[in-house]
């Protein structure tokens, strides 16, 4: 793969860096091309896979790293719906303790646990009123984390955050801003597409 660096030096190599590696390997593994149904239900030319980068070694590495870093001081808890966030909660939760920042990750599951406790979200007990974090993979309309910001809510926590991997530009952002969330992603479909394209000009 182009422009590789070993997962090693990801430890320590800047962000601006990791970055521009995180950007080639959502362009070069998690993105693709052809007739798509999205789980909005909207018809799409092209899909991001993004647990191809979620789940990769290095890719979780770096976006822990990432998104870590874009996280306010004050924040008690990392928080996504399963299955698209799961690798990322963890891995943020994970670089936490090695940056000597240690935040809890939960998991919000779609429909409630059909046995045991019953429970929409899986992890540590947080306090009352925590300050947490919404993790997302790619977001298009925004109805998916807002999913695990009503739960979160309910269970007595303070959300008022959400970050992602790629924004769709499909409305998302305009939809947090009107629930008064404040949204940040870490790229555009408009840079995953450019990159791309500059990918395959090289070939």
């Amino acid at each position: 793969m182009t422009n590789q660096i070993s997962s090693l030096d990801s430890t320590t190599a800047d962000l601006i860096t990791i970055r521009k590696q995180l950007l080639d390997l959502l362009c070069q593994l998690a993105y693709r091309e052809g007739n798509f149904v999205l789980s909005s239900g909207q018809s799409s030319s092209y899909y991001i896979n993004g647990k191809y980068v979620t789940l990769h070694p290095l890719g979780a590495l770096i976006i822990g790293r990432l998104l870590l870093s874009m996280l306010p001081e004050d924040t008690q808890g990392v928080a996504g719906l399963t299955l698209g966030a799961d690798p990322i909660v963890t891995a943020v939760s994970v670089v936490s303790v090695y940056e000597n920042r240690p935040i809890p990750a939960l998991i919000i599951r779609k429909q409630a646990k059909g046995h045991g406790t019953m429970s929409y979200i899986e992890g540590p007990v947080l306090e009352t009123n925590a300050k947490v974090v919404v993790l997302e993979d790619v977001v298009t309309t925004g109805a998916s984390a807002m999913m695990a910001v009503n739960r979160l809510r309910e269970a007595g926590y303070q959300v008022d955050q959400i970050f992602s991997l790629v924004d769709r530009q499909q409305g998302g952002r305009e939809f947090y801003e009107k629930e008064g969330i404040h949204f940040e992603s870490i790229f555009t479909i408009s840079e995953l597409q450019e990159n791309l394209n500059k990918i395959r000009s090289r070939e």
